[in-house]
């Protein structure tokens, strides 16, 4: 196993303020609104918005987990409850989308939860959007929050902002992302907690918390 990269989601967050103001040297004059995907995500996201004094929202999504394998995401629900499944991963286990309707009817069930207590509406003054999360691993979380913003907003600019991804993830979020920030792209990639050193996992409490401190007014 590599050795951590990041301390904590508040350090990768440090980390990739700085990375996203260089790939865009002109945020500072654009609409740009952070959009964390909760609930890791938003602790990232949070560190980002005091670098770099950017307003902070909530995108509601949900990893729709391999049968046995919950972890692992071949596909998710975004805010609209419509599932995006990503076929190079069913293909790889074998599986179909009928196969996982259980698990599908679970991760819609929790955005609908997710939605009523953290609240969240599409970008409507926003020119850029920053989506974040503490890590990309399959991609199919980033990709479905990616496609609700385009049905909603398709003129958005949409920016993908994360501390680590395997390699060919850039390859499939380059389908829906204008542009795309990763700090570190290792190979072999099992999972995103084996690069940080501390990675709890965060409860309700804590994200609203975050949201109440630096969401948009």
């Amino acid at each position: 196993m590599p050795p951590f990269r990041f301390v904590d989601r508040a350090d990768a967050g440090r980390r990739l303020a700085d990375a996203v103001r260089r790939a865009v040297p002109d945020l500072k004059q654009r609409r740009a609104l952070l959009l964390g995907i909760p609930r890791g995500g938003v602790a990232v996201t949070a560190a980002m918005a005091e670098r770099l004094a950017l307003p902070l929202d909530v995108l509601v999504v949900r990893k729709i987990g391999a049968p046995g394998q919950p972890e692992l995401a071949v596909g998710a629900v975004g805010p609209d409850g419509k599932a995006v499944y990503q076929p190079a991963v069913l293909e790889a286990l074998g599986l179909r989308p009928d196969d996982l309707r259980a698990e599908e009817a679970r991760a819609r069930e929790e955005v609908h939860r997710r939605l009523a207590a953290y609240g969240a509406g599409p970008p409507d003054t926003t020119d850029l959007a920053i989506v974040v999360d503490d890590g990309i691993a399959t991609g199919a979380t980033v990709l479905a929050a990616l496609a609700w913003l385009k049905a909603a907003r398709p003129e958005l600019r949409l920016l993908v902002a994360a501390p680590v991804a395997p390699p060919e993830a850039r390859k499939r979020l380059a389908s829906l992302a204008d542009r795309i920030v990763l700090l570190a792209e290792p190979e072999p990639f099992y999972a995103v907690g084996q690069f940080y050193r501390h990675f709890p996992q965060l409860e309700d409490d804590a994200v609203l918390t975050l949201l109440d401190r630096h969401r948009r007014r």
